[in-house]
């Protein structure tokens, strides 16, 4: 409405002013460029200045996101007053750049008000001068006083103009923010007419080399050739760095590779609409992830028309029915911001619940299972085999009695297969397997003893 307002109000009172006495008019329009150059002074230098502004507000956003996710590893190193001293000093620094900001904003008003001020002077002085030199023949009192009306209208839209565009200088930097958000484009699209339904559960890597950056010296996955067949376990382990999250991330196209192709049910994934493809392939990550809501609200996450005995079922498979029978309310329980009031083992569990809801083709668990006791790791892995025998399971570990059984287990190192087989033929063959089997045997027996 101002907006409108404000442009109408200044060419009226111009008109009227014109209409009344043209040499005292221009006084006033006069004025109007002075105040013009005085609003693109203040405007010029306020809008780096809150540009550097909203920068530091996110150092300060970071410092305090980090603080309040990590409060126990900053309890537990007794850093607080470290953490302090750093929030205080980007705190200060914000500060200083905000008062800096709004003292010459504050200079505005005053500066416009006495030019305005000065030309009503002005014109009084004028007006005066010409009633009385020409015996208010020229122009009367009330005309007069009709033109520093209108002369006040004209230059007080101005200020008005001013207070909006100062409002602008300081939102247009944050809109330019949430715009760069909004219009930066997705790395990866889902290709015009994806195929959008998956035949299987099989997954071929052909060839594959993969890179997080193009302007990465060495590649993460180098010389990557794999076949699983539909319905199949693969096992994969390897030391930490030996990019096993990185092989299965191809799978469900988080990234695309940089050599040779990754096809699930016979054809390139990059041939699939997105949605489709990770529709297909459920994905337990390393870091377990619950949302605030009721276990039901979160098992929905995995399928929003899953029934209440679906749910149960489900949670059975991923032996975590138990334990929510002993919560207050079952399954109603209310499940806090990040999953706080509930243990590692039980939010694994519940995850692994919720992938199962989707009942996909590919159930990939990364290193999902690290939380548990070898018993329920071992219940749930019985309860995949006899109840979703269909679904071709990747299972991510470290410890090898989690992948023992499956049909194919791979070593990797340094992003290449170093080693493949089932158990029993890495165990033959006495290399790095062998070994890794052989130190956590020894492990197990010196805390037995």
């Amino acid at each position: 409405r101002i907006a409108v307002r404000v442009p109408l109000m200044i060419v009226f009172s111009i008109v009227m002013a014109l209409r009344i006495n043209v040499q005292m008019a221009l006084i006033f329009l006069g004025m109007v460029p002075v105040l013009a150059l005085i609003l693109a002074v203040i405007v010029l230098i306020a809008f780096p200045i809150f540009r550097r502004i909203f920068k530091k507000y996110d150092a300060l956003n970071n410092s305090v996101q980090e603080n309040v996710a990590a409060i126990r590893v900053v309890k537990s190193f007794v850093t607080e007053e470290h953490e302090t001293t750093k929030f205080r000093a980007a705190s200060q620094d914000v500060r200083k750049d905000f008062t800096n900001a709004e003292k010459l904003i504050a200079l505005n008003s005053p500066v416009m008000m006495f030019f305005v001020f000065a030309a009503i002077v002005a014109v009084d002085y004028v007006g005066a001068s010409i009633i009385v030199n020409s015996g208010g023949t020229e122009l009367t009192k009330g005309g007069l006083t009709a033109l520093i009306t209108y002369g006040i209208q004209i230059l007080m839209q101005m200020l008005m103009l001013a207070f909006i565009f100062v409002m602008t200088t300081m939102a247009a930097e944050s809109a330019n923010r949430i715009a760069e958000v909004l219009n930066h484009d997705p790395s990866l699209t889902s290709p015009a007419n994806g195929a959008t339904e998956v035949a299987d559960g099989s997954v071929v890597f052909d060839s594959v080399s993969f890179k997080y950056s193009e302007s990465a010296d060495e590649n993460a996955l180098s010389d990557i050739d794999l076949r699983i067949e539909s319905g199949s376990t693969l096992g994969i382990v390897g030391g930490t760095g030996s990019s096993k999250t990185s092989l299965i991330q191809l799978i469900c196209r988080l990234y695309d590779v940089s050599e040779g192709s990754v096809k699930v049910g016979g054809r390139d994934v990059r041939d699939y609409d997105l949605s489709a493809l990770r529709d297909a392939v459920s994905v337990v990550l390393q870091k377990n992830v619950l949302f605030s809501g009721t276990i039901k609200d979160n098992m929905r996450w995995g399928n929003p028309e899953a029934t209440d005995e679906q749910i149960e079922h489900a949670c059975k498979l991923a032996q975590a029915d138990e334990f929510i029978q002993q919560l207050p309310g079952g399954y109603d329980y209310v499940i806090s911001r990040g999953g706080t009031n509930v243990s590692g083992g039980q939010k694994q569990r519940l995850c692994i619940a919720r992938a199962l809801l989707k009942k996909p083709k590919i159930l990939i668990l990364d290193d999902s299972t690290s939380a548990v006791d070898t018993k329920t790791d071992s219940l749930i892995r019985h309860a995949f085999e006899t109840e979703i025998p269909g679904t071709t399971t990747i299972i991510i570990a470290q410890r090898l009695s989690s992948v023992n059984h499956a049909d194919q287990i791979i070593v990797l190192d340094d992003g290449r297969i170093k080693e493949r087989g089932t158990h029993e033929e890495l165990m033959a063959a006495g290399g790095e397997y062998r070994e890794i089997y052989d130190s956590q045997n020894a492990a197990s027996e010196s805390e037995v003893a």
